[in-house]
């Protein structure tokens, strides 16, 4: 038994010289303590002397046994023996080393004890190695920033170091006292019991570390009165309020660094620095994502860019989470109502001030301001109701919004629409399917960040979003669970222990590679950022969830979420985006090769650029109206405007004045009608007749082909810029009056200056005349049917009632061949003696039939006989000089189409001035601003200019831009790394 034991205290002695207390140097075994040298055995023998074995009990303690030690007067002992022989100082010698034996082989069983408990617990614990990405990369990184090796060398060596160690030849020499001789043993067995008492710590409850022997067992009883379970309470407690420390701490450091690096923005943001700053990483992968949201797949181009989809029941705190994670409560908000309708992209980066912007607008809004946190709440209802189209609830138009702030983590998310499980009043019938179809299109990117936030105050069998996830990403390689509203299910759930099942994840069937839980307000609305914060720290701190160690400290707070989150998202956007550039680089190829076989001499123009050379065409063609020669002009308005005219002046001007009976008569009913006519149609219709000219004329310039150069890709943009100008323009409204004074006046001039004018005004009314002549020929003959010729060539036949009146007109023909001086109008009498004798013929006619007929046939009587006065007022210039005295010829008819003619040419020479002079400007004006606003509007570019070669331009263009775009992030995050 004794040999053993010294066998044993020879390990110890062998490790405390190999040792040294820490010191990487070799001792001699003399150099040792006397209690090491003391002991006698057969490995370590003495040179000066051997010594005989000792035989005598020897009695054993606990190492938790902590006796006071007494007095004890001893004979001066060089190297622990007395040469001459004096027994009673042997016998006191003997009992004397087997207090030494028994502290080093209670030393040694509960060592050996401690290590086998330290394995077993060590054998318990998981691999950690998975959960590296919860610690800072700056902690891993921690080499790179500090020399360790100047440390090293700042220290002291061993030499140093062992000169500050006590001298144990002296204290040998000082054995005479029994603190001496005990002091490095009790020492030994109390850095071994604080050794176990950290091990009893780290290992589970019920075991202690230590197991005492049989002899001490006694002892041992008197130590664990304090049972295991109030020491592991305390040293938790002691824990938690150590992490808590160090987490104010830290959070004291970051707040510093945070205004620190504030301040460095600002002076740079100012210009103090006169150095040009580069984009951020994170905006520069913003922007790859705002491009790839415009771009129109349809050449199945797989986007798997790696963000942070947040996806959650309605109402579980997605957005609260958000604004947590933003610093800032940017959403609108509502109670059990549906608030996100459609995607919404939110790029978090640091900047020196605290403010959010959306990607098509300049306008900063700050957060620090309740005013513009207002506003931004209202512009994103704003943008999602109208993205949600009609008889829909939800839309899959993203809407990308900027957040930049000291201290804000570096990521992309997208907040989604909430999961509903049952579709409501109000909402359309697909809403259920489309947010699902939302959800799934966004998790189905094999690098996207699944952030799935679960309502901790509800039932956990109620979640809908949980098996949504677990179907997407089995394995749970890239999700993260949220608990939120852990204040709320502290105090409604029976069984702490739930929640603990749902944050070690073995409640839900799904897996993911963090669990967290989150407090993010009190259900009010008006809470600021800062006081959800203090009020989360402050729940957590005194929750007994934290203090029974159902949650671990790290797996708590939105900060700590946030960093987790962050660190994930690059850590994928690292593993992923060579391989996504790539692919990109491989569509551009594809895309490349089908434009060259498909549009070989055609240059690449996506759609803007398509825009931009219709744009050039549109305006050259607007200044070419004025190009247009005045002569052009002049017959086109002087044509149009009598073509309008002429039937208000045969009808209601000279067909009635030209039934009196006198010249006199003649003039004056004339006059009183151009009068009138001029005062209230005349000039309307003249600006009307000048506007459609306009617009003419802008149509054939639009709208005609230019020989191999035109391109029908413009056609339908000409044509809603054509429409759209002319709605906008309006005529000068003064016009009308300078132009009704040239008009009357013109028409008050009678006088004919030269032949040339009177064969002219002739001609022009031979040429009115005829027409009419034509148009009621074409009447009658539709009235009475064909003639003779007509139905023998053609064999057509008449009808019934062009039988009839056909046997009309015949009577008819006999009243005016009877009378030809008759009266345009037929009497009551004429009319009856017209009808008895058609129904002698056995024809019977109506009255109305007979007027209606009449009214063509002398229409057609007096057209010829105006012709032939025409033809006679040839001769009759002579005449009108003098006045048509002496003479039975009268040509005022002639007068008046002169006074006409001369109008319409004075008319049609006032309207070509304003049209070139004014109104051609203005619609080029029109024009120019209608471009504009085409310009600024995607949709009508889309709508306009389609087809299947702007499509591949546009995506080429897209592509291309996307590959550019990652090449540089990708080269700027390897020179950040």
């Amino acid at each position: 038994m004794w040999r053993t034991r010294a066998a044993a205290a020879c390990v110890i002695c062998r490790s405390l010289a190999n040792s040294s207390y820490g010191i990487k140097r070799k001792s001699p075994l003399q150099n040792l303590h006397l209690v090491s040298r003391s002991i006698h055995h057969p490995y370590y023998p003495s040179s000066k002397f051997q010594r005989p074995p000792l035989r005598i009990s020897i009695q054993l303690f606990s190492s938790l046994n902590r006796l006071p030690l007494r007095k004890t007067k001893l004979l001066d002992v060089k190297y622990g023996y007395q040469s001459h022989r004096n027994f009673w100082l042997a016998r006191l010698a003997s009992r004397l080393l087997k207090l030494r034996y028994l502290i080093l082989g209670s030393a040694v069983g509960g060592g050996y004890t401690a290590k086998k408990t330290y394995d077993q617990w060590k054998d318990m614990m998981p691999d950690l190695d998975e959960y590296k990405w919860i610690v800072p990369d700056f902690i891993w990184e921690l080499d790179e920033h500090i020399d360790f090796e100047k440390l090293i060398k700042a220290l002291p060596d061993a030499d140093d170091l062992a000169k500050l160690l006590p001298d144990f030849d002296k204290i040998g020499e000082s054995f005479t006292s029994l603190k001496g001789f005990f002091s490095p043993g009790y020492n030994l067995v109390s850095e071994v019991i604080g050794a176990s008492e950290l091990l009893l710590l780290l290992g589970s409850p019920g075991e202690t570390a230590f197991r005492a022997t049989d002899q001490g067992y006694d002892n041992d009883k008197q130590y664990k009165k304090v049972s295991d379970k109030e020491k592991i309470d305390q040293l938790q407690e002691e824990l938690l309020r150590t992490q808590l420390k160090y987490q104010r701490m830290l959070e004291r450091l970051e707040k510093e660094n945070k205004e620190l690096r504030k301040l460095v923005l600002q002076r740079d943001d100012k210009g103090i620095h006169q150095r040009k700053l580069k984009k951020s990483l994170i905006d520069m992968y913003s922007e790859v994502l705002d491009i790839l949201s415009d771009y129109d797949a349809s050449y199945n181009t797989q986007d798997h860019l790696p963000r942070v989809v947040v996806v959650g029941d309605q109402s579980a705190g997605k957005t609260s989470v958000l604004e947590m994670i933003a610093q800032a409560r940017i959403f609108p908000r509502g109670s059990g109502e549906m608030m996100t309708r459609s995607p919404v992209k939110v790029t978090l980066s640091e900047g020196p001030h605290h403010v959010a912007l959306f990607k098509d607008s300049s306008r900063e809004f700050d957060l620090t301001k309740e005013e513009d946190l207002a506003a931004l709440r209202n512009e994103i209802e704003i943008r999602m109701r109208s993205s949600v189209k009609e008889g829909c609830t939800v839309s899959t138009e993203t809407i990308s919004l900027s957040v930049k702030g000291p201290g804000l983590q570096r990521m992309v998310l997208v907040d989604l629409p909430g999961v509903i499980s049952t579709v409501t009043s109000g909402m359309a019938p697909d809403t259920k399917e489309t947010i699902f179809s939302i959800s799934k299109a966004y998790m189905q990117n094999p690098n996207a960040i699944i952030l799935c936030i679960q309502d901790g105050s509800v039932d956990a069998e109620r979640s809908i979003v949980t098996d949504l996830v677990s179907q997407m990403d089995p394995q749970g390689k890239r999700t993260i669970f949220v608990l939120t509203k852990v204040d709320l299910a502290e105090k409604n759930v029976a069984s702490p222990s739930r929640i603990q099942q749902i944050i070690e994840g073995k409640l839900f069937p799904m897996k993911a590679l963090g669990y967290f839980a989150v407090v993010t307000g009190k259900g009010n609305s008006s809470e600021s950022i800062e006081s959800i914060k203090e009020y989360e720290e402050e729940f957590f701190q005194n929750s007994k969830l934290l203090k029974t160690c159902m949650l671990k400290a790290h797996q708590v707070t939105t900060k700590n979420l946030s960093l987790a989150v962050s660190d994930c998202f690059w850590k994928m956007v690292r593993e992923s985006v060579e391989q996504q550039a790539d692919a990109f680089k491989a569509t551009r190829f594809n895309l490349e090769t089908e434009w060259k076989n498909n549009y070989p001499r055609l240059r690449e123009l996506d759609r803007n650029e398509l825009f931009e050379k219709a744009k050039n065409e549109i305006l050259d063609e607007v200044i070419s109206l004025t190009q247009v020669t005045p002569k052009h002009w002049e017959e086109i308005l002087q044509k149009t405007l009598w073509e309008r005219v002429s039937t208000h002046v045969i009808e209601n001007i000279y067909l009635p004045a030209a039934q009196t009976m006198n010249s006199g008569t003649f003039n004056t009913t004339v006059d009183i009608k151009l009068k009138q006519w001029t005062d209230k149609q005349l000039p309307n219709k003249a600006v009307e007749v000048a506007w459609e000219t306009l617009q003419e004329e802008f149509s054939r310039f639009m709208t005609e082909q230019k020989g191999k150069e035109h391109d029908d890709i413009f056609d339908k943009l000409k044509q809603a810029v054509k429409e759209e100008s002319i709605k906008r323009h309006k005529w000068n409204e003064r016009a009308e009056d300078s132009l009704r004074v040239i008009q009357h006046n013109a028409l008050e001039d009678r006088s004919i200056s030269d032949k040339q004018q009177w064969d002219a005004a002739i001609h022009f009314m031979e040429e009115t005349l005829q027409s009419r002549l034509k148009d009621t020929e074409s009447v009658i003959e539709d009235m009475v049917g064909p003639d003779w010729k007509k139905r023998w060539l053609y064999w057509i036949g008449r009808t019934k009632e062009q039988n009839i009146r056909n046997e009309t007109k015949n009577e008819l023909e006999k009243l005016i061949k009877c009378d030809e001086e008759h009266a345009a109008y037929l009497a009551n009498d004429e009319v009856t003696t017209v009808r008895k004798n058609l129904e002698a013929r056995g024809i019977t006619v109506d009255p109305c039939l007979i007027k209606d007929t009449w009214h063509q046939i002398y229409r057609r009587y007096f057209l010829k006989t105006a012709l032939n006065h025409c033809n006679l007022c040839r001769r009759g210039f002579y005449y009108y000089q003098r006045h048509f005295v002496d003479s039975e010829l009268e040509c005022n008819d002639i007068v008046l189409f002169w006074r006409i003619q001369r109008m319409l040419a004075i008319t049609a020479n006032t309207l070509r001035q304003q049209l070139t002079n004014t109104e051609v400007r203005r619609l080029e004006k029109n024009v120019k601003e209608v471009l504009e606003d085409f310009a600024e509007d995607n949709e009508k570019k889309v709508k306009l200019l389609t087809g299947k070669r702007v499509q591949l331009a546009e995506d080429l263009k897209k592509v291309r831009e996307i590959q550019e775009k990652l090449e540089a992030f990708i080269e700027a995050l390897h020179q950040e790394k």
